[in-house]
């Protein structure tokens, strides 16, 4: 329990630090399994803009597999960090053991699902003629190997957890490299192209998975819980608290999935496929700007659940405080390096694509316009969910992407065309950070009159 007892007494500063920069460099490296996939398939001769729509046709599916290694990820270590800060080790290790069956289940039934379904799949999602033929390539691959996604990013979660966010970093960013390494020669060196990429992305992923699942088995890992036999056993009440913490990360996922399904059908309508390509690499981009956020938002989460569960509400309160500032200097360095080199981020994934850069460009600065208030927003919702104030930190991470969004996305494109799709995310983004304010505002109002535990 050393590991974990610094939670409590350490300065907010140094964790902070501890935490959320291996968790940051996590984040980012696990964006860059994205990012690499479409920077090598985007320079393809020939066909490069109409793979990198089909990459972007299959980028809900990707969101959806991620979803529930999120749903059981997220929800089993928020729940583990509440039971270490309560001493219950034993809690800690059955919830690990559910978590570890229940996700590989999950996935090996998402992937055969996907695999029988996948043309009806494609369709809905928006595919055209053009591009079906890169998207059926590319995620059917990616489909047989859910399982070492969600292993290796579900369960990661945990090692953080427990209090080793060094470990967790270490596991994600061998399997990034691997695929950074691999991309290239599966894709030119073998010419395979978009397959070799989703080859590349699968094993990296496994040999993820590999490291995390030795962590959690070896004597000699130093990880303070361990996977036992015993505890391999599914108990109702077990999956119950996991997926009632999860089912809020899980909702934001699914609905972001959805949010882009919208999104292509409305590009391709607007814009054709230079439109949905344009899309995927905003996405990309967005995605590494925002993972330092994700990053602070997973570090702070043992901290205040372990925290919250010893009660030992100030700390609560300064993690939150500290979290946010940094946040929200995160996301406005973001925002002037979107605004200033717009075309050269579009650039690095198209090569010399006129057209593409300038439609790509014109998007990204509209969509991230609101960026700087962001980190609050997303760290906000997070602050709920690691208090275990579940159905709050649902209605927060799904505000800005369904219940504000969706309307948007099916509204201003009638006035303002492909513009009305690139202005509909920065709208919602400002009413769900308005309602985060008031959440945020009388919870901590709450948790200033709660009694502080002598630890």
């Amino acid at each position: 329990m050393n590991g974990t007892k610094e939670l409590g007494t350490e300065s907010i500063g140094k964790l902070l630090f501890k935490f959320s920069v291996p968790a940051i460099t996590g984040m980012i490296v696990s964006a860059l399994y994205n990012i690499v996939d479409r920077m090598y398939i985007g320079h393809i001769k020939g066909v490069g803009s109409y793979a990198l729509s089909g990459l972007a046709i299959t980028f809900p599916i990707s969101i959806i597999i991620m979803a529930f290694g999120m749903l059981v990820g997220i929800g089993a270590s928020t729940v583990i960090s509440i039971r270490l800060g309560e001493k219950n080790v034993e809690a800690a290790e059955s919830i690990l053991g559910n978590a570890v069956i229940i996700i590989t289940v999950i996935s090996l039934l998402l992937g055969i699902f996907g695999v029988l379904f996948l043309n009806k799949l494609l369709i809905i999602f928006g595919a055209s003629q053009n591009s079906i033929p890169y998207a059926k390539a590319y995620i059917q691959i990616i489909l047989m190997g859910a399982v070492f996604q969600n292993i290796g990013f579900g369960i990661n979660n945990i090692i953080r957890a427990e209090g080793n966010p060094k470990m967790a970093m270490f596991t994600m960013v061998f399997g990034a490299i691997i695929n950074i390494i691999l991309d290239p020669i599966f894709i030119f060196v073998f010419n395979m192209g978009i397959q070799g990429a989703a080859i590349a992305t699968i094993i990296s992923q496994f040999v993820n998975t590999v490291l995390v699942l030795k962590y959690f088995t070896s004597i000699y890992s130093g990880s303070v819980l361990k996977i036992k036999k015993i505890n391999l056993f599914l108990h109702s009440n077990i999956i119950k608290e996991i997926f009632a913490i999860g089912i809020a990360p899980f909702s934001m996922q699914i609905a972001s999935s959805l949010v882009i399904i919208l999104y292509n059908k409305g590009l391709y309508l607007y814009g054709g496929d230079i439109a949905i390509a344009a899309m995927g690499i905003l996405n990309s981009l967005s995605m590494l700007i925002f993972m330092p956020i994700f990053g602070i938002s997973q570090g702070i989460q043992p901290i205040i659940g372990y925290n919250y569960g010893a009660k030992l509400y100030p700390r609560v309160l300064k993690v939150l405080k500290f979290s946010i500032v940094a946040g929200t200097c995160v996301a406005t360095i973001g925002f002037i390096g979107v605004q200033v080199f717009a075309k050269q981020l579009i650039g690095v994934f198209v090569g010399n694509n006129v057209d593409l850069i300038n439609l790509g460009a014109r998007g990204l600065r509209i969509d991230l316009i609101f960026l700087p208030i962001l980190g609050f927003q997303i760290l906000g919702a997070s602050y709920f969910q690691a208090i275990n104030e579940a159905k709050i930190s649902m209605i927060l991470s799904i505000l800005r992407q369904v219940i504000v969004l969706i309307p948007l996305i099916l509204v201003l494109p009638i006035f303002f065309k492909l513009d009305g799709l690139w202005l509909s995310q920065p709208v919602a983004d400002l009413i769900a950070t308005a309602l985060t304010a008031y959440f945020l505002l009388r919870s901590i109002k709450k948790l200033k009159c709660k009694k502080e535990s002598i630890y």
